[in-house]
Formats: structure tokens, sequence, C-alpha cells
């Protein structure tokens, strides 16, 4: 089974390669160069059919997750359903359901028939809980049940996976060894932590890497090398459990470039502000400037119910630096699962940072969209401000005084009317 990149290196442009070069601005043959160079990668599974092709990496606009999903503590399919339905309306990319409650595989696939935005998933997530579920104990894991779960959800179609292959014996032990203020704070990465010392074996993601390369290579599965070992809180960002897990996913990129499987690297964090631009920079160079995912960077750890603030303020600047695709944060991070508005409210936050990001980076799509909201703010053209704004529910005309019904609150239409 072909692949994107496989393709690509071969000198052939595929429907998908064609859709995101017209929508990036980007020619026929940059694509073709990039992809195959692995510095760009297109989600789409192979077996899946309604999915918009996203290109994520060099040259391209800076995307954007939101993850949603279940948890047996809070929250119903339904719930999770209608999230999606906030997510395409505020404008995400990209969605990623990290299900851990009752039924993953039925909540899977209800998402997956719900939209046409790419879909990740960590099936770490399943194999553990469904261990737990049978076993009472993690340690029961089985390679056999692990890679059983992935194919799994290749197969239902989901586009990317997040697979924590860099939390090696190796890496353990220099964690151990040199201590943290928050430990490991990745969920996949402490269960394969927990499972490494619980056995005293392999990752199996690490050491059977090669098959998992089969499996993501028959779907052309994206595979989004997870940084379990990212810090939690300022005080470890950059520590040598991080940075000697990244030089693994340098290898591990390196080995799947090699037989035509698409990859992107996961990257912190909790970072301090002055500590972006150079650790961006250092993942990098250690990954061959493969895609680069990350996680905030949240710029300070006191700010609970304002982080898709705080992780707005790193995501631009790590953006500007060379990230390519920023995971959400919402107001609830730290504090519990988000609810519909919180969900809105991380991704326009995020969405801000990305825009700000193309902006400073010389963008012609983000630079052009700033400049006909500037003509139209001078015309006082309101629906011209409404098509070019991140957020246009603020435009949206309120009728009888009651609240949008995206955001909930009284949009400022007829106010601007009335003053301007």
């Amino acid at each position: 089974m072909t692949t994107q990149m496989i393709e690509a290196k071969n000198g052939r442009i595929t429907p998908e390669m064609f859709a995101v070069a017209e929508k990036e601005g980007l020619s026929q043959e940059e694509i073709i160069e990039k992809v195959a160079s692995g510095r760009v990668v297109i989600l789409k599974n192979n077996r899946r059919e309604n999915v918009v092709p996203t290109a994520v990496g060099e040259g391209t606009t800076v995307k954007i997750n939101a993850n949603i999903g279940t948890s047996l503590e809070k929250s119903t399919i339904e719930e999770e359903l209608d999230k999606v339905k906030v997510i395409e309306a505020t404008g995400a990319d990209v969605l990623m359901d990290l299900s851990t409650g009752d039924k993953i595989d039925e909540t899977r696939k209800q998402i997956i028939a719900a939209t046409n935005l790419p879909i990740g998933t960590v099936p770490m997530y399943q194999a553990a809980k469904e261990a737990i579920d049978t076993n009472k104990d993690l340690a029961t894991l089985s390679k056999d049940k692990l890679f059983s779960d992935i194919e799994k959800q290749c197969k239902d179609g989901i586009d990317f996976i997040t697979v924590h292959c860099g939390v090696t014996k190796f890496v353990v032990d220099q964690l151990t060894k040199q201590g943290r203020v928050t430990n490991i704070v990745s969920r996949g990465g402490s269960m394969l932590a927990c499972w490494i010392k619980a056995t005293g074996m392999e990752n199996p993601l690490y050491e059977y890497y090669d098959e998992l390369l089969d499996l993501a290579r028959e779907y052309d599965c994206t595979l989004s090398l997870g940084d379990g070992l990212r810090p939690g809180c300022t005080a470890d960002a950059g520590d040598r459990a991080q940075v000697a897990e990244t030089m693994i996913l340098g290898e591990l990129v390196k080995r799947a470039r090699a037989v035509g499987v698409q990859t992107m690297v996961e990257g912190p964090g909790h970072v301090p502000l002055n500590k972006i631009p150079s650790m961006i920079e250092t993942i990098k160079v250690l990954t061959d400037y493969a895609p680069l995912y990350v996680l905030g960077p949240l710029v300070t750890d006191i700010a609970p119910g304002y982080d898709h603030i705080t992780s707005a303020i790193g995501g631009t600047l790590a953006a500007y630096h060379g990230a390519d695709f920023l995971c959400y944060v919402t107001p609830a991070e730290h504090l519990g699962l988000p609810d519909v508005k919180q969900v809105r409210e991380g991704i326009i936050a995020s969405k801000i940072a990305a825009h700000a990001a193309d902006l400073a980076r010389g963008n012609k799509k983000a630079l052009e969209q700033d400049l006909q909201m500037s003509i139209a703010r001078k015309d006082l053209d309101w629906e011209g401000q409404r098509k070019y704004a991140i957020d246009k529910c603020v435009f949206d005309k309120i009728d009888n005084g009651k609240p949008c019904t995206m955001c909930g609150q009284y949009c400022s239409m007829k106010i601007f009317k009335e003053y301007f």
C-alpha cells in the first residue's frame, strides 16, 4: 500500500497533494518536495473518504487541534458530538478523540462519522484502560493488545495517532536519576513509564517500531511521535529527560521516512517565554525539521482558569520560531474537562496565536486577511469585517435581544452601528 510520502518520493502528485497545494498557495513542485522530504505531512487515512486532507509543516499555515473525549467521571458521547459541531463552526483544523470512558470504540466511530476534519487518537489510552478493566493491573498490558488496538483504530479511519515511542528504559532511567518537580504529566508517557518499571521490559512501541511502521504505512496513518517526557511546569523545561527523548524521536523520524511513513513530532508543554525560541530550534534540528506539534507551550504555571491565554502567548512565539501545529488549551486546563463554551474559547485563543505567527512569518494569506480587515474597518463595512474576523460570531445580528446561539454572549453589531 502506498503513502503520500512514497508517491511524492516518486515524483507523483496525488489528489490530496493537489488539494493542499491549492489551499496553501504552494506550487505542485513545492508540495511534492516537502512531502517527499518529510517536512510536510498530509493528514488523511487512505481508508477514510469523508475527510478534508490537511497539510502540516514547513511553508504551510499553522494548524490548530482541539481535544475532546469521554471520561469515566464526566461526559457522554452526546456531549462530545456537540463539541464536534462547535469545533467545526469555530474553525479548528483537526480534532483528537482522547476518550477514556465507556464505549471507546462506539465513541470513536460516531466522531468519525460526524465530521470531515482529520482525527487523531492515542491508542495507548484504550489499550491501558481495557487492560486495567480486565486484570486490574496495567502491567498485564501486552504488546499484542496494544498493537491490536492501534490497527483497529487505523482500520476505523483515524488519520494520525500519538505514539509515545521515545519513552524507553533509558529515558525513564534518566528521569529517575535527575528527578523533576512534576515528574511525568503526559498520560500516555506515564502509562508506559509505569509499565516499564513494573515489567522491566522495553517499551513495545520502541522495541517493535518496525511493526508499527508497517501498520502506519498500510493505512497512511501519520505517526505523531508523542512527547511523553514533556515538561509539566516551567521549572522542568529543557531538562535531560526531555532532550534524551527528543534525540530518540529524531532517530525514529529518520527510520519512518526511509520506509515512506509520515511522521510529526510532539513538543512541550510548559516553557518560560525566554526559552521557547531555543527549545523549538533544538527540537527542529534534532528531528530533521519534522512537523512540530506543540501543546501550548504555557509560559507560566500560575494562571489556572486562563491557561488558554498563557498558551496563546507561548504558541505565538513557538509558531513564529518554527512550530507547525498548535494543540489548543482551554480555560479548563488543570481544572477539569472543558464544556462546549470552553472548547470554543480555547480554539479562538489558539487561532489568534496561529494567525499572529503566520502574519509575522510573512504568510501571504495571513497578510491579505489583515489588509482586507483594515479596509473593511475604514469603510465601516460590517459584513466585510465579519468575513475576515477570526471570531465571526461577534458580528452576528441579534434579534429580540436574545444572546448569540454560538457564544452565548450579546454581540456588538448594533452597538457598532449606533456609535460609528
